[in-house]
């Protein structure tokens, strides 16, 4: 969760005719961790954090990234700029496809009849979402339409956040599908995902696909009461099936038998409130209860437990459905969540939990509550949450993937949250806030969990006396001893809009006032982190010992110290720290550090206290093309590889994505790192009535460049035009020589909004193009400048 109270980020505001084509896409390179599939789309190979032995979840599917298969769409990223397309994709990178015959093709590793796929579709201009359809074939043959929609996705303006296009800061830009085959397909089998048709959507961007055997349907238990056969309610979900569910609910309750539900999709427009009682499916993948209520919007389908006001629930089982909703928004007021209320004694065990505003958000006080062997997956808000004075509850082996806010949040709102435990679970792309998080507690453990891809105003893993009605007056504040062993963290932590500096992977805050427990924080990873690898901030944090943690790859420092505390360290080693001094320490002595043994890398002192923060350095560990994996746990200190796996092209693909580029100016917020950021749907646009205006790339060292491709954004909202410009190049940045003179280059969205100009080859580090007219803009305009020696 965020305070409403921060300040929004400001930006332009985009105009309705060009809102499908206008979100803004950045740049940044990355290089690699560890090894990943062949890349066969020239992804950059990154470490994937469902590759982490015996930690994190264990899930029923194998998963493909559409950056290493077999493709003739294009590339994005990596990157991991807050607002960008790649920024959200698992890995930072993802696959466009943007004209009809593009395909993204994966080859089976194991048999499978189902598979689920990440995706990202333009909004439309209304914001409320566009819905178009993806052809799905096998091994070539007999397509079949698989729908896609944007309209869960596509948030602007500040926290809660809107679907107005034209307000600032468009984000969560993700969705999933998800489609069976109808037979179980072999190893080696090709599933292709290919566009049939560009008329509903202008583009596709797929970033991966899960592919996993779903076993039949469950058969309903002995004696159980039926929701179909025994109360009538609609399998096919054209009747609203709340009430026969609930009835059957109520019987279940008063003669002691377990309620199915058995194969179907099931309309539900409010919530089911259990009470003793297990309601169970036939499965995830064939029991599904969805819906919302048509005037009403603040009621919809969930689970509930009776508030604590009312009494609570207890010894509730729900277990073997999905609960897959239809919400748009984020309304903080509106309890529209998959599972929620008050339960005691209970379990969810097996539940898919998709398009609600929280997979579990749980009010208490409430004692041992469990939740296991889950899935939540596109939430517009947390994932789960366990808030007011919830006690010895875990959420453990669930895969968590896509929230609006923190994935797995404990909140001691005015009353203790003692002894919860998080173990065991994936959480991945948490698009605000942190992957995990207690907001004071006692007795907290947080272990044997992955957590990657922050994308904004959070971490990794965060401990902090944070938000209304956490304090030790309450007891609510961090007390006792939280343990987080076990952990590992790959690309977690980045910039806070707000604060406009980064967040660490793992970090600390005493916001209300002073964290004063034990926190041992053991036997983790911290891996390829956007910006520092631990962090504190605000009040004080004491009692931090940090004991065999293993830092490789940090955008800045290893520590970034913004508050006072103590801290014990005993075989911490840092490896690949983007800056000289590895540690940003401006509060002195009032940070108070033990070394024991076995440290390296992380320790400087003098500390660096500079004012001001650097520029992230994102390289996947800092070892071009390859590098060492995780470890469990770690041990020695990591080497660098002497031969790496894969070194990266030198003469080949386009040269200018990703480099450094320069400009004579921009229009807001339309800077040239645009222009290179392997997004066609971003763009820079200079000065606007101010020609000439120019754009500077450095390709890194002198290349016989022989042709260059010009992008705009390839939808029809742009209309055709001619941009007036010349071409000269220079190996120093001074003195340049024309390489190309003054000519026309028509863009015309029909043919794909590209123009090349050849080049006669002459060796050039520096490439400039001199604009001096566009006859559909004032200004200068390019969403790729693309470099090629062929």
């Amino acid at each position: 969760m965020t305070p409403p109270s921060r300040r929004p980020l400001l930006r332009r505001s985009l105009s309705a005719s060009l809102s499908l084509a206008l979100a803004a896409f950045g740049v940044s390179a990355a290089v690699v961790l560890s090894s990943a599939p062949p890349a066969r789309a020239a992804g950059v190979p990154a470490p994937s954090p469902l590759a982490v032995p015996g930690r994190g979840a264990t899930v029923p599917f194998k998963e493909q990234e559409a950056e290493y298969a077999a493709t003739n769409g294009t590339l994005i990223g990596p990157n991991r700029l807050y607002g960008t397309l790649p920024s959200e994709a698992s890995g930072r990178q993802a696959v466009t496809l943007d004209a009809v015959g593009e395909y993204v093709e994966f080859t089976l590793t194991a048999p499978a009849n189902a598979m689920s796929f990440r995706y990202s579709l333009p909004d439309n201009a209304a914001g409320s979402g566009r819905d178009a359809s993806i052809d799905v074939t096998v091994n070539g043959a007999s397509p079949k339409a698989v729908p896609v929609t944007s309209k869960y996705g596509w948030y602007y303006g500040g926290y809660p956040f809107n679907n107005n296009p034209g307000d600032t800061n468009p984000h969560h830009f993700y969705d999933e599908a998800r489609t069976m085959f109808g037979s179980t397909l072999p190893a080696g089998t090709k599933v292709r995902l290919q566009v049939s048709s560009t008329a509903a959507s202008p583009s596709f961007t797929i970033d991966l696909a899960d592919f996993e055997q779903v076993a039949a349907p469950t058969a309903k238990p002995s004696g159980a009461l039926d929701v179909v056969a025994d109360f009538g309610a609609d399998p096919t979900g054209a009747a609203d099936s709340t009430a026969k569910i609930q009835a059957a609910v109520d019987a279940g309750k008063a003669q002691g038998k377990q309620v199915y539900v058995p194969q179907g999709t099931f309309q539900v427009r409010d919530h089911i409130v259990v009470d003793q009682v297990t309601l169970r499916g036939a499965g995830p993948w064939h029991s599904v209860l969805t819906g919302r209520d048509p005037s009403n919007r603040s009621k919809a389908v969930g689970v509930y437990g009776k508030y604590a006001a009312q009494g609570g629930s207890s010894n509730v089982t729900l277990k073997d459905f999905a609960i897959i909703g239809d919400i748009r928004e984020r309304e903080d007021n509106d309890q529209v969540n998959a599972i929620g209320g008050a339960l005691s004694n209970s379990t969810v065990d097996n539940v898919w939990m998709q398009h609600t505003k929280c997979g579990a958000w749980m009010d208490g006080p409430m004692d041992n509550f469990t939740i296991k062997n889950s899935r939540i997956l596109d939430q517009t808000a947390d994932g789960v949450n366990f808030h007011y004075g919830v006690t010895n509850s875990t959420v453990t082996n669930t895969f968590v993937r896509n929230t609006g806010d923190d994935g797995l949040a404990m909140w001691a709102e005015n009353i203790p949250n003692v002894k919860n435990k998080f173990t065991f679970n994936t959480v991945i792309l948490p698009i605000l806030a942190n992957n995990i998080v207690t907001y004071g507690g006692k007795d907290i453990t947080i272990s044997d969990n992955v957590m990657s891809d922050t994308i904004t105003n959070g971490g990794g893993l965060h401990i902090a006396n944070r938000y209304p009605g956490v304090n030790s007056g309450q007891g609510t504040a961090v007390s006792g001893t939280t343990t987080a062993a076990r952990n590992t963290l790959i690309r977690t932590g980045n910039n806070d809009y707000n604060w406009q500096f980064g967040v660490g992977a793992v970090w600390f805050s005493g916001l209300n006032e002073p964290i004063n427990a034990t926190i041992n924080i053991s036997d983790t990873e911290i891996l390829d982190s956007s910006y520092a690898a631990i962090h504190l901030i605000e009040g004080a944090t004491n009692g931090l010992h940090f004991d065999n943690i293993r830092i490789d790859g940090a955008g800045t420092y290893a520590l970034q110290v913004q508050s006072p505390g103590k801290a014990t360290f005993n075989n911490v080693v840092a490896t690949h720290i983007a800056q000289s001094n590895p540690i940003h320490n401006c509060v002195g002595s009032g940070f108070e550090i033990t070394r024991g043994t076995g440290n390296s890398g992380w320790y400087a002192d003098p500390p660096a206290c500079t004012g001001n923060w650097p520029a992230p350095v994102w390289t996947n560990g800092g070892v071009p093309g390859g590098g060492s994996g995780p470890t469990d746990p770690p041990t020695d200190p990591p080497t660098d590889p002497t031969d790496p796996p894969t070194d990266p092209p030198a003469e080949t693909g386009n040269l200018a994505q990703g480099r450094n580029v320069t400009e004579s100016g921009h229009a807001d917020v339309y800077s040239a790192s645009r222009a290179v950021d392997g997004d066609a749907n971003s763009y820079w646009e200079s000065a606007n009535h101010a020609f000439p205006q120019t754009i500077t790339v450095d390709l890194g060292a002198a290349k016989a460049v022989k042709r260059l491709v010009l992008k705009l954004p390839p939808a029809a909202a742009w209309s055709t035009r001619t941009q007036t410009l010349s071409v000269s190049g220079s190996t120093d940045n001074n003195t340049f020589n024309s390489l190309k003179a003054s000519a026309g280059y028509t863009f015309d969205p029909s043919s794909g909004n590209k123009s090349t100009v050849t080049l006669p080859g002459t060796s050039s580090r520096f490439l400039r193009l001199t604009f001096t007219g566009n006859t559909g803009w004032p200004a200068a305009q390019l969403s790729e400048l693309e470099a090629y020696t062929s």
